[in-house]
């Protein structure tokens, strides 16, 4: 087997077995050609040729060049691969089983605090056409603590504004229903009726939420500079993206005194323990809890 043909079947088996999105799928195929890349200029050998000790080469030579965050990330994509290559039962061993990542700092995201949210909105340009549009897509984004995949693929079927739900597809296309606010709701319902109603919309689209002024959906990286081009606006100095209003939903809600399983849930986070890093984001949260559900208090 040779490396072409085994990144191509890995690449199907996580789009039909694991359901991964074309992104995910993507970041895999690039933490593999960048192995492949040092392979072919350095040992030249096949991927059911590959042992530790050539594994540990490798992660040396991205030392060089990559922060221990991203090598940790790399190092996980390739291991998945192996892993893969294992359950196929074409290896007898994962070559990566014993091999250690490199110890993270684990980085606190930026969050915006509720003025500078309202401050943003308001910098949306009235006399836009875009103008009901990009306030539903803000309010969206902090509203419901969405990804910006979540958001550009989010369909009007998937609107249960009658019950306050969305329906979310997520990552691996696992679904969760996301509680919506009344404010959320109302900028949607106006962006419907004011905007999206007066668009001349293509027939592949014609359910989908968020389009542009060709009737087509939005890109990622529309909402970027959407987002870009407010924060400039607004004067905010703080590392913006589309992200960051997802960080601040999670990190309002825990302020507020909502529980991590709660956040967890809302979010689509698999495990909690990503959810857990809001906790380190406001302390003052976790002395209240303390305060009032402790029985020493």
């Amino acid at each position: 087997m040779n490396w072409k043909d085994a990144i191509s079947d890995f690449k199907d088996y996580l789009k039909i077995e694991r359901g991964l999105s074309i992104n995910s799928i993507i970041s895999y195929e690039h933490d593999l050609i960048k192995l492949t890349k040092f392979l072919e200029i350095n040992k030249k050998i096949k991927p059911l040729q590959l042992s530790p000790d050539i594994i540990k080469e490798f992660i040396k030579h991205l030392s060089k060049d990559v922060s221990p965050s991203t090598q940790s990330r790399i190092i996980s994509g390739i291991k998945s691969f192996y892993e893969y290559l294992l359950f196929e039962k074409m290896i007898k061993s994962n070559p990566l089983a014993e091999i250690e990542q490199p110890k993270t700092q684990r980085k606190l995201p930026d969050t915006l605090s509720v003025n500078e949210i309202n401050l943003l909105v308001s910098k949306i340009e009235k006399n836009k056409n875009e103008y009901h549009r990009n306030i539903a897509i803000i309010e969206t984004m902090y509203g419901c603590g969405l990804r910006v995949s979540e958001l550009i693929n989010l369909k009007i079927s998937d609107l249960f504004l009658d019950e306050d739900f969305l329906k979310v597809t997520g990552k691996g296309n696992k679904q969760r229903l996301v509680p919506i606010s009344s404010i959320n709701k109302k900028c949607i319902v106006n962006y419907l009726n004011e905007s999206r109603s007066k668009i001349k919309i293509k027939p592949t689209h014609s359910d989908t939420l968020f389009l542009n002024r060709r009737g087509k959906g939005l890109t990622r990286a529309m909402i970027f500079t959407i987002v870009k081009n407010l924060t400039k606006l607004a004067g905010i100095k703080k590392n913006i993206s589309p992200h960051t209003f997802r960080h601040s939903f999670a990190t309002h809600l825990l302020e507020n005194g909502a529980d991590l399983k709660t956040i967890q849930q809302m979010l689509g986070h698999e495990s909690i323990t990503t959810t857990e890093i809001y906790t380190h984001l406001d302390n003052t949260a976790l002395v209240n809890v303390m305060r009032k559900f402790h029985p020493r208090s």
